[in-house]
């Protein structure tokens, strides 16, 4: 969008966490507000009217109507923390959360450099997004526990996926993106 730029390419304007997305990580898109690929958006667009927010929190107007249903479909990454992740870097600061994000993110490019078998990468990214940094944490010791020796990608995978799951029923979470029927965005397409 033009004249829409922001310093904060890994946490979206409206809460968002880029640095966790299948189309970043692949390169299709640079963020919200980082020029070349970024698409038009009307959450953008607000933000310029309302002074350029770097995030929708630090309106005046938030929560607005926008958010109404907000977080009840997903696109091609998922959409289910949005306003908790917003409460959550009001409550423990822009930079702590940035930190945990950036920890996050290294452990996702850990998971599918080492346990994805080329059909996990939305998963792996689900689950990192969806999971609390010390259970990814604990997991991630789980698994190099379980994985350690002579084991296949696919057998890595499977463990992994395995150990991932296990958590998520325990905790009531789903890694399945909730798409909305009817017609197909262009990005749910893409995907």
């Amino acid at each position: 969008m033009k004249n829409f730029k922001r310093e904060d390419l890994n946490f979206s304007l409206c809460g968002l966490n880029c640095a966790l997305c299948t189309m970043k990580l692949d390169h299709y898109c640079p963020g919200c507000g980082g020029g070349a690929g970024n698409q038009s958006c009307a959450i953008a667009r607000c933000s310029l009217y309302h002074g350029n927010v770097m995030y929708c929190f630090q309106c005046k107007e938030y929560p607005c109507d926008r958010y109404k249903g907000f977080d009840e479909f997903d696109s091609f990454i998922t959409h289910h923390n949005r306003l908790k992740d917003m409460v959550k870097i009001q409550n423990m600061g822009i930079e702590p959360y940035h930190n945990d994000l950036k920890e996050k993110a290294e452990i996702l490019k850990t998971l599918l450099a080492e346990y994805n078998d080329g059909r996990h990468k939305s998963f792996f990214c689900t689950a990192v997004n969806l999971l609390e940094l010390q259970e990814i944490r604990e997991i991630m010791g789980r698994i190099l526990a379980q994985t350690a020796g002579d084991r296949t990608l696919k057998e890595k995978t499977a463990d992994a996926v395995g150990v991932f799951q296990s958590v998520a029923e325990k905790k009531g979470v789903s890694f399945k993106l909730r798409r909305k029927t009817g017609k197909i965005s262009k990005c749910n397409k893409a995907e």
